[in-house]
């Protein structure tokens, strides 16, 4: 998940970035022809069934034959138009985080090993490179300054050949006798990243105005005071909104302190580790800077190829180098987050320059991954729950959480701000004061990674529920019952989320499921069955909100006379499957899934858009005065992820679609309908718009002749009707939305950009409107844009899955041994079963390893001093995840137009607590800090 944003005017209008050409050419796209045989998701083979229903991914055959889709695998050799030859490079860093860098001495090296080029601080400073902010201070450290963190980078080194940059990165790796230290001295400090409280006071019924709120009011932020949040302002009802949301968090501490006799009051703390993600891809990147004509040539894995754009081109601008162009080739990635907002391209980018005209390749082995990825947050909580031992009704919810960020900022506000709101998961709270902080320390970067804070506060939750049931001798899913939100409810920042609310029904579902009505006679017979081992089942259920609040999906669908459909859209591929989910969007309107599908795209010259403000942080009145501008939209573009694909991607893949359908196909339709006297077949119908449907890709309704897509098509562009059209969204939790005036008719869209194109038969007059990169760029009207008091709503679209675990513990080990789970999903219109299945199958794996297995030293004897490897780190195999054995449901849609929603990070989130719950079924004690290691079990039984 993604909280940037950019506040420059963009390159999309013309190609340019503060006067430097920009092109951006994915490894998938028409032109690397030279590259692979055809475009990544064109695939040799029909990868749809004639009833609509996928075969296959429609990139599946070009991944598992090996095509170079992904950047790693790319090489000077394999770039059109490179030398050939290709030089390596690596990172050397400083492992001591408490003495004084002196410098470096690489002669261990000898002499025939030593870099061709060596990059250092007092270069960067003295060639001008203006590094991105949001990666400062020292990219690379200077001698005489203390390390932010262990693992710091010093210098790049730089060699022309192969075999010279491999035995010279034998001997310098695992050994640290090139960095030279000096006296010993205090850790680096610095201020905490971000700190923030959410505080809730709600009305007498949940419906009811909040007393104060979020949202309806104002987060709280504190004075920072020797590197620690203080709450300066004085606590008054009626005064400031700060001081207002005081006496309220006020009020709430007098409860806890004093809670009336029928209250049952959790207090509890939980700790969650340091995770590697583990991707398949580790960091790499690729360059050959052209001095002779100032190109920078960049092959490059990231979730956001338009942010790695902007940002190189205004490091490199100032710089001696003299960029005039940055032509850019994101490759297929994965990364679980970890590619988006990472310094690591930037390095390689850097590289490049300083390459002398060879091809420099940047990438990761294994344990440099581990020393410098970025990895997920640990959060330290703390919990307590007021629960009313009448009526089992939650009252007050409060948490203290301290986020260890790792020795860069990163994501580290935006994770720790989302990691609190989401603590409620799907629980309604009437009052609640959630505080999150989130600090630099010396540990590796911590950043964008799955579940972005809700993995560690929601099973967190569960695990405190589950407690909470067995406290007060009820069944835990009847308690969660009993406070699960319902649709119009509010969450804990005063925002009711959108749609309705199936929790219940998940619940319902749960406690009829085999394994929970008979858990007390299953362990009964099972540890008499098994007397080595203690059997238990644990249930455990979440909702994670999807989006950052500041989406921006762009997509353009086009239709040939032939009938061939064309996508290009601004997401990439992480190996999610959007590129077939979004090749299926299409089919809604146009009756049939994309032949050409274009990723990655992020030159939209069309569309002429530009921005002047960060999304999170623009005031009411500065928005109100920038829609004066046509072209002007809240954010540019959304970088691939926040679990934004189904519902955000395919929303601007749908209107696209649907523009063509209504000012195109339709009206085709219709003309090919009422040809013959007096209107032809339709005459004596009533031939209406919500009738259409489409029937084995023709299109037809009331009873009128089925005309195939090609057919419409053809007589589209004859007719001169749109056939193409170029789309912009924006959502702050809400969709923006305009007047446009299409080929003559006004209509109300749910987009703030739309260009269009007219077919082949359109009158010169008309075709001379496409002036803007071939489109017709349409000025909209009476734009309404989503306020900007919905910025505090934190979250309004949520994804729920649950998940039930039967485990066993052994009674010598203490190993705990997953043998089976069943999940629910619920996440609207399912695009493709078979993605979203993946997504659970996935998502589980990462969380059981999350639950036991996973764990690192934060700090000295951690990744960031450079020897950790999977042989040091345990990721869960097929053994432990019940490979065999595992299930699950998806719930059906409330109705066939329910939007798809996101589930790509909450799939992972339930087994968590689910496991942590099950272990405690076993044992009969609770283990609360992550992950669950036979050692913590013990600890757990002798205390």
């Amino acid at each position: 998940m993604s909280n940037r944003d950019f506040s420059r005017r963009s390159f999309l209008q013309g190609g340019l970035v503060a006067g430097v050409g920009v092109t951006l050419a994915p490894l998938g796209s028409q032109a690397f022809a030279a590259l692979m045989e055809s475009r990544v998701t064109t695939s040799a083979q029909k990868w749809m069934n004639n009833d609509g229903k996928a075969r296959f991914r429609n990139d599946a055959l070009s991944k598992v034959c090996g095509s170079k889709v992904f950047a790693r695998d790319i090489r000077a050799k394999d770039m059109p138009g490179w030398p050939q030859q290709q030089g390596h490079a690596m990172l050397l860093k400083a492992t001591k985080a408490d003495r004084i860098y002196a410098g470096f001495d690489l002669a261990l090296l000898g002499d025939s090993l030593q870099p061709d080029r060596i990059v250092t601080a007092e270069d960067l400073k003295k060639d001008g490179i203006a590094w991105p902010e949001a990666h400062s201070p020292d990219p690379l450290l200077p001698p005489g300054q203390v390390p932010m963190f262990i693992g710091h980078p010093v210098a790049i080194l730089i060699w022309h050949d192969f075999e010279r940059y491999r035995k010279a990165k034998l001997k310098l790796q695992f050994n640290d006798q090139a960095i030279r230290y000096g006296a010993q001295a205090p850790l680096y400090q610095r201020d905490p990243y971000g700190s923030f409280r959410f505080v809730r006071v709600g009305g007498a019924t949940p419906f009811d105005e909040d007393a104060f709120s979020s949202l309806k009011n104002t987060m709280l932020f504190p004075t920072i005071l020797a590197r620690k949040p203080v709450w300066t302002a004085e606590p008054k009802q009626h005064g400031t909104l700060t001081e207002q949301g005081l006496f309220y968090a006020g009020r709430i501490n007098e409860q806890l302190s004093q809670p009336p006799e029928n209250w049952l009051l959790f207090d509890e703390r939980y700790k969650t580790p340091s995770i590697e993600p583990a991707a398949l891809e580790p960091d790499n990147g690729n360059g050959w800077f052209d001095a002779a004509s100032g190109t920078l040539h960049f092959v490059v894995a990231t979730q956001c190829p338009f942010e790695v754009a902007h940002e190189c081109v205004h490091m490199i601008k100032p710089s001696r180098f003299g960029l005039k162009h940055l032509n850019i080739h994101p490759g297929y990635t994965v990364g679980y987050g970890s590619k988006d907002n990472n310094i690591f391209v930037f390095y390689a980018a850097v590289a490049a320059l300083y390459g002398a005209g060879v091809p420099i390749r940047l990438a990761n082995d294994r344990y440099e991954q581990f020393q410098s990825g970025i990895k997920r947050h640990p959060f330290d909580i703390r919990y307590q729950l007021a629960v009313d031992k009448n009526d089992l009704s939650f009252q007050i919810f409060r948490a203290e959480m301290t986020v260890d960020g790792g020795g860069r900022i990163n994501y580290s506000p935006s994770v720790a701000a989302v990691g609190a709101t989401a603590a409620q998961s799907i629980y309604y709270m009437p009052q609640n004061d959630l505080s999150v902080t989130a600090y630099h320390s010396r540990g590796v970067e911590a950043g964008s990674m799955r579940g972005y804070g809700t993995l560690q506060s929601m099973a967190a939750t569960e695990m405190m529920v589950d407690e909470i049931a067995d406290r007060l001798g009820v069944d835990a899913i009847e308690l969660r019952r009993k406070n699960a939100l319902k649709s119009g409810m509010k969450n804990t920042q005063g925002a009711v989320p959108a749609g309705a609310l199936r929790l219940h029904e998940i619940l319902d579902k749960a406690g009829e499921h085999e394994w929970w009505k008979t858990r007390h006679a299953r362990k009964q017979a099972m540890d008499a069955k098994d007397p080595d081992n203690w059997y238990g089942v644990g249930f455990a259920i979440t909702q994670k909100d999807f989006g950052t609040g500041a989406e921006a999906p762009m997509a353009a669908v086009e239709f040939a006379a032939d009938g061939q459909i064309t996508l290009r859209h601004i997401g990439t591929e992480l190996g999610t499957g959007m590129s077939t989910s979004q090749a299926l969007v299409v089919s809604d309107f146009l009756g049939r899934v994309a032949d050409h599908v274009q990723t990655a795209q992020t030159e939209w010259p069309e569309l002429q858009l530009s921005t002047s403000a960060n999304p999170y942080l623009i005031s009411q009145a500065e928005q109100d005065a920038a829609l004066r501008d046509p072209r002007w939209v809240g954010k540019l573009a959304s970088p691939s992820s926040a679990t934004n694909s189904a519902f955000y991607f395919s929303h601007a893949t749908r209107e696209a679609a649907r523009v063509l359908f209504n000012h195109g196909l339709w009206p085709a339709a219709l003309a090919l309908w009422r040809q013959g006297p007096f209107g032809g077949q339709a005459n004596p119908l009533v031939v209406r718009r919500e009738n259409a449907v489409w029937v084995n890709g023709a299109l037809t309704g009331n009873g009128l002749a089925p005309i195939p897509f090609a057919e419409l098509a053809r007589k589209a562009h004859e007719m001169g009707l749109v056939t193409g059209a170029s789309v912009h969204g924006f959502n702050r939790w809400s969709w923006a939305e305009a007047d446009f005036v299409i080929d003559g008719v006004r209509d109300r869209l749910p987009l703030d950009a739309l260009a269009v194109k007219y077919g082949d038969g359109a009158p010169n007059a008309k075709k001379a409107q496409m002036n803007s990169n071939g489109f017709h760029l349409l000025d909209r009207q009476n734009a309404l844009y989503p306020a900007t008091q919905l910025n505090n709503a934190m979250v309004t679209y949520y994804s729920p899955v649950a998940t039930i675990v039967e485990v066993k513990v052994n009674k010598g080990s203490g190993e705990v041994h997953v043998l089976n789970h069943h999940s629910w999903v619920e996440c609207g219109r399912v695009l493709v079963p078979e993605l979203v299945k993946g997504q659970l199958e996935g998502g589980i794996a990462m969380g059981i390893g999350h639950a036991l297995l996973e764990e690192m030293p934060l700090y000295e004897g951690g990744p960031g001093e450079g020897d950790w490897n999977f042989n040091r780190y345990r990721l869960p195999m097929a053994r432990h995840v019940a490979v065999w054995q595992q299930t699950s449901e998806i719930l059906p849609p409330l109705s066939p137009t329910d939007p798809s929603k996101g589930i790509a990070e909450v799939v992972m989130i339930p087994v968590v607590g689910a496991i942590g719950n099950a272990v405690a079924h076993a044992i009969g004690k609770r283990v609360r800090d992550l992950p669950i290691t036979p050692a913590r079990i013990k600890e757990a039984l002798n205390g």
